[in-house]
């Protein structure tokens, strides 16, 4: 075995001293195997721990299934849940991101897979986002595979940490939206969002920094609760609603996820070049924050509506004739749902909105 090298007198010098903990890392792999074992699903029975998460296809029921991947992150967000320390809620996000984009292609979600990057690994706070995570899972169905833990001195300041999910799932061929059957006279339904989501927070938190508002000051547009809370209440997961709404009435032809670029910039990507959607801006359902936000940041129409859901989370394109059984079914399912508007011959834009919004100042 050849010398070590000389170290001219100095103390050697280690992984640890450097800022990295593996032994920390495989103590909150140890931690979070209980909420990993809670996701689980037919077609995910192994242990986290290995190098790659498996699935089995065919335990899950699918005979011949098309893979449906999407991948996304929580963005600014993450700011106000580290400046808050409520950190339980941003893990039920990162999964909602993901998810919400595989069930709009009449695909089932089926296991989810995290990237937590640090720049010190704080057990308790990693244990308290996967947590939301398992949780998020829980809500969509899908299982929490595998996941990789990053710990990087100098790539984040103190306490900050980032996240990125990745989510597969599949549908049985055949069964895929888009449908090709859209057509004029459509309806288009629209279901509530549960706040602002994960988008447009870089906005929002200038709206809250002119506030002055501290975030644990009461928020204005939800009694009994602060601010910090209120904003970072989570995206809602759709999938389990949607999935049984396309079971059991078959009605959707299209969905569309609302995310960043609002219901302009996600609804235009599921129309055919020939048509277009009007939304009636009157009928989007009333959710305070949108008017907290247009009114204390003097946010015009145009910037709310290319911004934030402003109170849509999610699109659904059926026939005029199936409106009624498709609301139905999602208000069994605990949505709320209702018609924002219908689809039309395209003339110019994808889609244009009529009538003057509650929260327009």
């Amino acid at each position: 075995m050849p010398n070590a090298p000389s170290t001219g007198g100095r103390d050697r010098l280690t992984y640890r001293q450097s800022g990295v903990d593996i032994a920390a890392g495989d103590a909150f792999v140890k931690a979070i195997a209980p909420l990993t074992a809670s996701t689980r699903r037919p077609g995910a029975d192994a242990d986290i721990g290995g190098f790659a998460g498996l699935f089995d296809l065919r335990s899950a029921g699918f005979r011949d299934p098309v893979l449906v991947a999407a991948t996304d992150g929580v963005g600014t967000k993450l700011k106000l849940a580290v400046e808050t320390g409520r950190h339980g809620t941003v893990g039920i996000d990162l999964v909602a991101m993901c998810v919400n984009d595989i069930v709009v292609q009449g695909a089932e979600p089926l296991f989810f897979l995290d990237y937590y990057a640090s720049g010190r690994l704080e057990p308790a706070v990693a244990v308290e986002v996967v947590a939301g995570i398992a949780e998020g899972c829980r809500q969509a169905g899908c299982a929490l595979i595998g996941g990789e833990t990053a710990e990087m001195p100098g790539m984040y300041g103190p306490g900050d940490y980032d996240l990125a999910g990745f989510a597969v799932g599949a549908a049985e061929r055949g069964r895929l939206l888009p449908r090709g059957d859209m057509r004029a006279g459509d309806a288009v339904i629209g279901l509530a969002s549960h706040g602002a989501h994960s988008n447009g927070f870089s906005l929002i938190r200038a709206v809250v920094a002119a506030s002055r508002l501290a975030l644990d000051a009461p928020a204005p547009f939800a009694p009994g609760t602060s601010l910090g809370e209120a904003l970072l209440r989570p995206t809602a997961i759709y999938v389990r609603a949607l999935l049984a709404a396309i079971a059991e009435t078959g009605a959707p032809k299209a969905l569309a996820h609302i995310t960043g670029g609002g219901i302009a910039g996600n609804l235009s990507r599921v129309l055919p070049a020939h048509l277009a959607a009007r939304i009636d801006v009157a009928a989007l359902p009333r959710l305070d924050i949108f008017g907290w936000l247009a009114g204390e940041g003097a946010i015009g129409p145009h910037e709310m509506l290319a911004t934030f859901n402003c109170g849509v989370g999610m699109i659904a394109v059926a026939a005029a004739a199936d409106a009624d059984a498709l609301i139905a079914s999602l208000s069994r399912a605990g949505e709320s749902a209702s018609v924002i508007g219908a689809i039309e011959p395209r003339k110019a834009d994808a889609v244009t909105f009529d009538g003057r919004a509650w929260w327009a100042a």
